[in-house]
């Protein structure tokens, strides 16, 4: 089953992730804070990330560098409620850029690309 690290601060926002992802079919492990996302990521495997940029303490952008460092070839998606964020030239590393909605499937339909992204090349590394 694929795995899936959300990250947000808002308990509320990871706790709708976690019911919408584990009903598409994925196993969704919940971080709080950029620092629990890479302690997570460095002692699990995870197929794709979902990562909330307006953080306290390590904001998303810093993260999502600081899991690069980890893992480059793990896809992630940017999902924030600030559209601002797509001028800061970091956050084109990541696999996509989703605003915040009440309607979660443009986020789901990311996360199957990312995934299925992820799968592949899991599987050519080991070919």
């Amino acid at each position: 089953m694929p795995t899936v690290l959300v990250v947000d601060d808002d308990e509320h926002q990871r706790l709708l992730y976690q019911e919408e992802l584990e009903f598409e079919g994925y196993e969704v492990i919940l971080a709080a804070s950029g620092q629990e996302a890479i302690d997570t990521i460095a002692n699990q495997s995870v197929d794709c990330v979902v990562l909330d940029i307006a953080m306290p303490g390590m904001d998303g952008v810093e993260t999502l560098g600081k899991i690069l460092d980890i893992n480059r070839q793990l896809p992630i998606i940017l999902h924030t409620a600030y559209s601002s964020y797509k001028d800061d030239f970091m956050t084109w590393a990541a696999e996509a850029y989703v605003i915040k909605s009440s309607d979660l499937s443009s986020l789901k339909q990311y996360v199957k690309k990312a995934v299925a992204s992820s799968q592949s090349a899991d599987t050519e590394a080991h070919s």
